[in-house]
């Protein structure tokens, strides 16, 4: 038991690690081509940020985990609305224009209903997972055709070949991370006797550290667009691709369907709760903040 907790947490540092390296790179390049912050935080970051998500739900594809995968994206998607909001809002007020929130929050609360539409069943077959994949590539190619913001291009971070070559290391540590996740996540949660469901809203939280880091790191820099983008964006990612992807490489069963589609309703609740607020106010403020975290504690109770 003590190796296999070794093997998931050295995972779960891949993953983080690997996945962050990636996303500096691939922001350092995005910036370098006028992309607006925005859309860099909304697709780009929020693609980076999730890779951990994605590896996780392909290998949860190949190797049968489908309770397991599940139950890492609602956990990473509903601490990220609502721990990461919180979290960020705290150490600075969250702004945002009301059109840009309708247009990444409504997507992100489809997103959540198209997943739920999906899980009920207890199995997400392959021609479902084609679909969730299609209707996010569509969702960042309707973003990328909209973008109106004008932006100044700015030198990158990295040359290309470095950033190509961060990107590429980025996505191996992913992947090897990703294996040791779930195949030793799904076996220490079979010797302890927990549903797999239950560990993957842990592992979830964990995976989750990038984009609260991503977004508290853009909030500090006066990059509230990339932080909202990378929060809001990432739920866009998750139950669409993340899910989608692992769908499509060998179908999930679910054994616990009520248990996720509970969890999977009390996402989409607090997401619009989260989402109702911006639209209200403009932002989040600290005092929201707090009411922001105090959302996340139910997830476990369900």
């Amino acid at each position: 038991m003590f190796t296999q907790l070794l093997a998931v947490c050295f995972g779960m540092a891949l993953l983080l690690y690997g996945g962050e390296r990636a996303v500096d790179a691939a922001v350092a390049l995005a910036r370098a081509l006028g992309l607006s912050t925005l859309l860099i935080g909304g697709t780009l970051v929020a693609v980076g940020s999730s890779i951990p998500e994605i590896a996780t739900a392909i290998y949860g594809g190949l190797y049968g985990a489908g309770d397991f995968v599940v139950g890492h994206i609602i956990g990473s998607a509903t601490s990220q609305i609502t721990l990461g909001v919180g979290v960020v809002a705290l150490l600075s007020p969250l702004e945002l224009e009301r059109r840009k929130v309708l247009v990444y929050g409504l997507g992100m609360i489809a997103a959540m209903a198209a997943m739920a539409l999906v899980i009920e069943s207890g199995t997400v077959t392959r021609v479902e997972g084609g679909a969730l994949v299609t209707a996010y590539l569509l969702f960042v190619l309707v973003r990328v055709h909209a973008d109106d913001d004008v932006v100044t291009i700015e030198e990158a971070d990295y040359r290309p070949a470095h950033a190509i070559a961060w990107i590429l290391a980025g996505f191996v540590l992913v992947a090897v991370g990703g294996h040791l996740l779930v195949t030793n996540g799904r076996a220490l949660a079979i010797e302890l006797g927990v549903p797999a469901f239950l560990l993957g809203l842990v592992t979830g939280l964990g995976t989750t550290i990038p984009e609260i880091v991503i977004a508290a790191i853009a909030v500090h820099r006066d990059e509230g667009d990339i932080a909202v983008g990378t929060l809001f964006g990432s739920n866009v990612t998750d139950p669409l691709f993340s899910l989608g992807l692992g769908a499509l490489v060998g179908g999930l069963v679910i054994e616990h369907a009520d248990t996720a589609v509970l969890a999977n309703g009390y996402m989409l609740a607090v997401a619009t709760i989260v989402v109702a607020l911006f639209v209200a106010t403009g932002g989040i403020s600290r005092r929201a903040a707090v009411g922001c975290i105090a959302l996340y504690a139910p997830t476990y109770l369900l």
